[in-house]
């Protein structure tokens, strides 16, 4: 008995921890394609960004070594993404994740 309420407590307590380790987001995968939208979320770190689109979907984009960020016609880099600007993005869909061919800050 004991040992069950053990494992119980456990188990609480690492479901627990599993959610706070990181926000998950319900995000959504579309066909490949260019989409307007907000840049919701910038992940620095992670050179991620999670555009909200004018259809209200919202795209989990990892940037790669091709994607190309682009403001005013040229070439910017990744720090020049901020929270809440918006942006025009060409994705390539791979199975279910996203790729960025290009990401446009649109102001």
């Amino acid at each position: 008995m004991k040992k069950s309420v053990f494992t119980t407590i456990i188990a609480v307590f690492g479901s627990i921890l599993l959610q706070s380790c990181g926000e998950t987001k319900d995000t959504d995968v579309v066909p490949s394609g260019t989409y307007t939208g907000v840049a919701e979320t910038v992940e620095p770190g992670e050179k991620e960004i999670y555009v909200r689109t004018s259809d209200d979907k919202l795209l989990e984009l990892y940037f790669t070594d091709n994607t190309e960020l682009t403001k005013n016609g040229e070439t910017v880099e990744f720090s020049a993404l901020s929270e809440g600007v918006p942006v025009e993005v060409q994705v390539e869909k791979k199975g279910k994740k996203l790729d960025p061919i290009s990401v446009k800050i649109m102001e």
